[in-house]
């Protein structure tokens, strides 16, 4: 994929619309990567001027702080506002809720002061413009999906709607999951946790969403996290149901119904 690399455009004078943030899990889990490739792949479809950091971009240091390491995030964080800083970067994208977090929420008390948007949020507004168009009678309509609602997203930020109108534009059946909205329940990957072995207990917290998602009958997960994808994906191959629901990104959703 032609992907935009910020120094680049900055050696060229150029500036770009939007920085796409990346993230540790878009750039190297492999499932995670499809979620990034999907979203690049719409903004080179309908023409967004973007750039990605590359090499320049450090993990947030979401991770390091939620596990108690304030200095490692620190180190993090200031080196990739210096970074930020010094391309003048005012809007960032990312795919990835932890980033947008801590990127929107936590990063101006260390001097990094950007507007940040969620892809799903992103997303949404480019359908409410007309700069995506979806092709009608799509390979979802009509089709049964729940959302799951990822933690920092939902009721960290308070974003419930724009995924879900997302979905209402592919023309699905949305089905809501008993927990939901502010009542979702957690995938079991937040707060670095998806970096540790799990406590003791009766079941995985990824097994019990995974079939509360089931009990809808739906025979598509969406997800706006890439840490949750993994999770919820995990959960259906513990069901034994990967040959009847599917776990995928609203990105990767709009990218197979993107009208050319």
């Amino acid at each position: 994929m032609d992907i935009p690399v910020m120094a680049e455009l900055a050696g060229r004078g150029e500036s770009p619309e939007i920085l796409f943030w990346v993230g540790c899990s878009g750039s190297y889990d492999q499932r995670a990567q499809k979620i990034t490739r999907a979203f690049a792949g719409i903004l080179n479809r309908i023409g967004i001027r973007y750039a990605i950091l590359g090499k320049e971009e450090l993990c947030t240091g979401d991770p390091a702080r939620r596990a108690g390491n304030e200095f490692i995030f620190q180190m993090m964080a200031y080196q990739n506002i210096q970074t930020l800083n010094n391309y003048k970067i005012s809007k960032i994208v990312t795919a990835c809720p932890h980033c947008f977090n801590i990127l929107k929420n936590e990063y101006p008390e260390l001097g990094g002061n950007y507007e940040v948007i969620h892809h799903t949020v992103f997303l949404q507004q480019l359908i409410d413009q007309g700069r995506i168009r979806l092709k009608e009678g799509g390979s979802f309509k009509g089709k049964k999906i729940t959302y799951h609602d990822s933690c920092y997203l939902g009721r960290g930020n308070g974003i419930y709607d724009a995924p879900r109108k997302i979905l209402e534009a592919l023309d699905a059946e949305l089905v809501e999951m008993k927990r939901c909205k502010s009542k979702g329940l957690c995938c079991g990957a937040g707060g670095a946790q998806m970096f540790k072995e799990e406590e003791k207990g009766t079941t995985r917290i990824n097994f019990e969403r995974t079939h509360e998602a089931i009990e809808t009958s739906a025979a598509f997960i969406a997800s706006a996290c890439p840490f949750c994808n993994t999770m919820l994906t995990d959960g259906v191959k513990h069901e034994e149901k990967e040959d009847k629901v599917r776990v995928l990104d609203v990105a990767e959703m709009i990218l197979i119904e993107l009208n050319a």
